[in-house]
């Protein structure tokens, strides 16, 4: 189990086991977030306390909807979009691991897919070598 907290604490995401890589992506969502994403099945995440929702504007329909705690404003995760659970099923929710300690993310790799530059199909290409943390 790991078990990362917003800034103020109000809310707390639990995942059931560490994943084996994060992304740490540059289109502007992600970067604009400050997020690093591990992606889970949804049944595999526990969420406490009230968040708020974001999803992009500059997208048609835009996948996923970021939450965030009002108090302190860190982004915690995000869900997919009742129109990408329409066409996927919910298979995938993102959990936001800065908010963790580095030291409890070792020998997790960072992945840096190039999300500025996909068009939404198919597999990233990457902008650079993926890295172990705590190595």
């Amino acid at each position: 189990m790991l078990a990362v907290t917003c800034q103020c604490g109000a809310v707390e995401v639990s995942i059931e086991e560490r994943p084996s890589f994060v992304h740490d992506c540059n289109c502007s969502l992600c970067r604009k977030t400050g997020a690093l994403w591990a992606y889970c099945h949804p049944s595999q995440v526990q969420i406490a306390g009230t968040t708020t929702s974001y999803h992009r504007r500059d997208k048609p329909e835009p996948g996923v909807d970021i939450h965030f705690c009002p108090t302190c404003g860190a982004t915690t995760h995000f869900t997919l979009t009742p129109a990408a659970i329409a066409l996927h099923g919910n298979v995938q929710l993102g959990v936001n691991l800065r908010l963790a300690e580095e030291r409890e993310l070792a020998g997790v790799e960072v992945r840096y897919p190039d999300g500025a530059g996909w068009g939404g199909q198919g597999p990233f290409g990457y902008v650079r070598e993926a890295r172990t943390l705590g190595r």
